[in-house]
């Protein structure tokens, strides 16, 4: 389960920033900042892990490799403000936003971020995280549940809120407003 962490010393949680973030050991702990609160994610599991080596393949394929952008896995920084930092599982950089791809982290909002969740992680991931992607104005956010092999994609509209396009499985294609010819069944995904 994902919660703030209070092992780890630095500033009061609340005040944590970039700077204190970038100055944590690499201890193997995946850390992320949301709304100035330090939260430490657990290990993925073999599920969580198989579904992202499937959606990096085709997302890699058909943006990547098409000419469209940029791919990024976690452990990966997205600063998408102050008082918010993420690793999200991936994130999708169209050319137009390529210019705020820094050395060792993405400024920002990405065009689309993908969380895998697990039992662990799904409220955070519905929660904080989607709070946090929509404040930042990230256009889609597709949450991933390799336990029910399905896919919801949430596009953010005019009043700054996600709105589900719905959940979608098996055969289904996603209706992605940022990658509109993605080939690829859900199931694919989750093979």
């Amino acid at each position: 389960m994902i919660a703030p962490t209070l092992e780890v010393a630095g500033p009061v949680q609340g005040q944590w920033t970039y700077a204190d973030y970038a100055a944590l050991p690499e201890d193997g702990r995946r850390y992320e900042i949301i709304q100035g609160v330090l939260y430490m994610s657990p290990s993925p599991n073999a599920k969580h892990q198989s579904a992202i080596t499937y959606f990096l393949y085709y997302l890699f394929v058909q943006i990547q490799q098409g000419g469209l952008g940029r791919v990024f896995t976690a452990p990966f920084d997205v600063e998408l403000g102050p008082g918010n930092v993420v690793q999200p599982d991936l994130l999708v950089v169209l050319k137009a936003n390529e210019a705020r791809i820094e050395f060792g982290k993405f400024v920002g909002a990405p065009d689309l971020v993908v969380e895998i969740v697990s039992p662990g992680t799904a409220g955070y991931d519905r929660r904080q995280k989607q709070d946090a992607y929509a404040e930042a104005g990230v256009p889609e956010y597709w949450i991933a549940d390799p336990a029910s092999q399905t896919i919801e994609v949430l596009v953010l509209e005019q009043d700054g809120a996600y709105h589900s396009k719905g959940v979608f499985e098996d055969q289904a294609l996603l209706p992605s407003q940022i990658i509109p010819e993605l080939p690829v069944k859900v199931a694919h995904f989750f093979a």
